[in-house]
């Protein structure tokens, strides 16, 4: 993906979050999500940036006048619409033709629900520098942890990447190994506590064998917290 689609695909998702998208056109974002995992990780990062900005506005009670015309409204509006569906003989075609291929659908979900497992969890690892996403992990029920590297990254001949995790009420972070960089990694974390929202993931840069320590010595190069999908 280059940059400008990345660039594309991230102000899509902040127009997502913040609502400003026409119907049609959130309804197509949420269908991508379900298939496209860069797109879930962007929306989360958005997500993540102003839902404090959310929380410090304080919530305002509707008065009793505006309730009621709104009640009114769609009273009214209901009514007239599902008049003219009732008797419309299209509208029973096309019910039935529905509740056929909503059938459908479920039998296809359920026929590849056991073999296609889903993320479960997504981090966007960002650049404490400058903030911008440079992996993306995903975390699905089969416990595998995919690394899927979002842009090209220089590194020292004499260093690599290492990847880390630490929950909360750990005594410290745990190593997942050793990357390279620009390429996609997947890794079992079948050993580990199961994953937590908010989980911290960072890449540091070490030593060409990993760290002699067991922890974390070089500078972080990305960092980002667990997201559940």
């Amino acid at each position: 993906m280059t940059p400008e689609e990345l660039s594309a695909l991230d102000e899509l998702a902040g127009e997502y979050v913040l609502g400003t998208l026409s119907w049609e056109r959130r309804r197509a974002v949420e269908s991508r999500l379900r298939h496209e995992p860069v797109l879930a990780a962007r929306v989360a990062l958005w997500e993540s940036r102003l839902q404090p900005l959310a929380d410090t506005v304080a919530p305002l009670t509707p008065s009793v006048q505006l309730w009621q015309r709104i009640s009114r409204s769609v009273s009214v509006t209901r009514h007239s619409i599902w008049c003219r569906w009732w008797d419309d003989i299209r509208f029973w075609r096309l019910a039935s033709g529905a509740v056929t291929c909503m059938a459908l659908v479920l039998a296809v979900i359920l026929g590849v629900k056991d073999r296609t497992p889903t993320p479960r969890f997504v981090v966007v690892l960002a650049s404490p520098q400058d903030k911008s996403p440079g992996w993306l992990v995903q975390v699905g029920a089969d416990r595998k942890l995919r690394l899927i590297p979002l842009k090209s990254e220089p590194t020292q001949a004499d260093k690599t990447l290492q990847l880390w995790t630490k929950a909360d009420g750990w005594s410290g972070p745990v190593s997942l190994g050793l990357l390279r960089a620009g390429e996609p990694v997947e890794v079992s974390i079948e050993n580990l506590p199961p994953l937590q929202p908010n989980q911290l993931f960072e890449i540091t840069l070490e030593p060409p064998q990993g760290s002699p320590i067991g922890r974390p010595t070089g500078p972080i190069l990305s960092i980002g917290r667990a997201v559940a999908t």
